[in-house]
């Protein structure tokens, strides 16, 4: 099993602007199936990629309805085998799911 150096942190930001952890996930699969439920009423969810014990900023963070170029970007990790392809497509498909991309 490949150790994971790539996590996903979800958030619920409130309309005020403050967020909590809603989880931190170690796969695209684990996300998809735990980490990706409707938000409080009013809160939207923020999608941040992140590198495990790295002190540099995050690989990517998306604030929901704004997922534009996640597909991009997830691009980028298939390119260095992080993520399949596969993955990517169940990921932008949960989130189309949940209404955040738009079709």
């Amino acid at each position: 099993m490949m150790f994971r150096k790539l996590y996903w942190v979800t958030e619920e930001v409130d309309p005020l602007g403050a967020s909590h952890v809603a989880g931190v996930f170690t796969s695209i699969p684990h996300l998809v199936q735990n980490g990706l439920s409707d938000s409080h009423r009013g809160s939207k969810l923020r999608l941040t990629l992140t590198k495990l014990d790295c002190e540099e900023a995050q690989l990517g963070s998306w604030l929901e309805p704004n997922f534009n170029d996640l597909e991009d970007r997830l691009h980028d990790f298939v390119l260095t085998e992080e993520f399949t392809s596969e993955q990517c497509h169940m990921l932008l498909d949960a989130l189309q799911r949940r209404g955040a991309v738009s079709a």
